[in-house]
């Protein structure tokens, strides 16, 4: 065990030998998103409405047990077999402060993220803090968990001073924990004036490092990690500090412009892709990290007999973006470790209790396509292509481009707000009205759904990954 720093291009450990970190996010558990964990919308908007349904005790109850079940010791015996050395752990800022009661510490927050810490560490797994979700929303997407569009974190400083504090609590409670490569200040910025997000990074690093000095920063680009172009000279005031990419390729989703085959033409846009966001750290010369990637996969109960055939498609995507990777000898952290069966490497099964009971919903969500991660809008298309069109008819072309143009296009947006926010938020009630009179025991079964034991692995992925992590290790 060794603390690790940031050493020019590199990662290394205290005798200053290149450490490279290959391992996964372990999305929707600390901070819960709707097509990882199985619900529509928000996270705030599931947690109101399953304690309007069943009480706050027992609403708790199912929650904190879902946090338990979801990373135990098998899972990190799993992992660390794999031969991956590093979990990526995203964090809401709602474990540890409350909207109506702010800069008041929630020591609760704690109990699970210390837990998983303690327990990767016992398998020689380093750890990477990441805030995913900040107060007021850090980006415009449903996984900063603020149930709208428009990222009020960078309109209202009061958002960004609460932030800076809960990264001084945070600092203080992990400082000398040599199993934490680092934090992540804030996950996936969308900063629509491209100045006020290296400002906040200013601040937020001072405020690490006046209580501690040694852990290696992670800060993402602006516009979902994609863009460091407005960052200038920035980075002469950070130290010990690496820049964080999130490299999804559009070959690995069901919205790709053509069926992947690996031509000449197509691993070029893979990697001019990859090289554009990483573009100003190599020409100053700084440490990248790549803090999310990977395809998603079909499913049998939707995809039915196409599954194979596009997860073998989707295979290949990831295998080209992993060839690319190990030329630079990259440290990354895949998306994601463990959800419902659509991007993880092990996934709940569908003959769980929970997987049962909500079979039905969950694909009458799938139809409607309100996850917006990965969506396959057939089903849906022809009610908001109306609206696509007479948005396209009446706004002038020029006056189009909203950002976060051009990650999100117009008919983006249009789908964010009618089909994710809009639609979903109707759904809401209807998934909590599926607890309905169940008791504590019932509700821990349901939550045991999330144990390692109850899943089942994406053997092909697993395969990739650890034959990745050999080659790696013996380079």
């Amino acid at each position: 065990m060794s603390l690790l720093k940031v050493s020019g291009t590199k990662i290394v450990d205290e005798k200053d030998e290149e450490v490279i970190l290959r391992g996964a996010g372990l999305g929707g558990w600390m901070n819960m998103e709707n097509f990882i964990s199985g619900y529509p919308g928000c996270e705030y908007q599931i947690r109101a409405a399953l304690a309007e349904t069943i009480g706050a005790e027992k609403s708790e109850f199912f929650f904190d047990k879902f946090l338990e079940y979801f990373f135990q010791e098998s899972d990190a015996k799993f992992f660390s077999s794999l031969g991956l050395n590093c979990i990526r752990l995203p964090f809401n800022y709602h474990h540890f402060e409350d909207d109506m009661n702010p800069r008041v510490l929630k020591e609760s927050g704690f109990k699970h993220l210390d837990r998983v810490i303690d327990l990767c560490s016992q398998y020689n797994i380093y750890t990477i803090l990441d805030l995913h979700t900040a107060p007021g929303g850090q980006n415009t997407d449903w996984h900063s968990d603020h149930g709208g569009h428009i990222a009020n974190f960078w309109n209202q400083k009061d958002f960004q001073d609460r932030t800076i504090w809960l990264w001084e609590q945070l600092a203080v409670h992990y400082k000398g924990n040599k199993w934490i490569a680092g934090y992540n200040p804030l996950n996936e910025p969308t900063d629509p004036y491209h100045t006020r997000v290296i400002a906040f990074y200013d601040r937020v690093y001072t405020a690490i490092r006046a209580v501690d000095p040694e852990h290696a920063i992670f800060f993402d680009g602006n516009t979902f990690a994609s863009d460091f172009s407005h960052f200038g000279d920035s980075h002469k005031k950070w130290e010990n500090t690496a820049y964080s990419i999130h490299d999804y390729s559009t070959f690995g989703f069901p919205a790709a412009p053509e069926d992947y085959v690996g031509t000449e033409s197509q691993q070029r846009r893979l990697r001019r892709s990859y090289e554009k966001k990483r573009e100003w750290m190599d020409a100053r010369g700084l440490c990248v990290w790549n803090g999310e990637w990977g395809p998603v996969y079909a499913r049998k109960q939707y995809e039915r007999e196409a599954t194979e055939k596009i997860n073998e498609v989707r295979y290949h995507v990831l295998k080209d973006q992993l060839s690319i990777y190990n030329k630079d000898r990259l440290s990354w952290s895949i998306w994601l470790y463990k959800d419902i069966g659509f991007q993880g490497m092990v996934y709940v099964s569908t003959k769980s209790a929970y997987m049962t009971k909500f079979a039905d919903f969950l694909a009458k969500k799938h139809r409607l396509a309100v996850d917006a991660w990965g969506a396959d809008v057939s089903a849906v298309q022809h009610v908001y292509q109306p609206l696509i069109n007479h948005v396209l008819e009446e706004i002038p072309e020029k006056f189009r481009d909203l950002y976060p143009a051009p990650v999100w296009k117009l008919s983006d947006r249009v789908g964010r707000l009618a089909r994710n926010i809009l639609v979903a938020e109707f759904l809401v009630n209807e998934w909590a009205a599926h607890f309905a009179g169940m008791d504590e025991a019932q509700l821990d079964e349901l939550a045991k759904s999330f144990l390692f034991e109850e899943c089942e692995k994406r053997e092909g992925l697993n395969k990739i990954l650890t034959d990745n992590a050999t080659l790696v290790k013996e380079a």
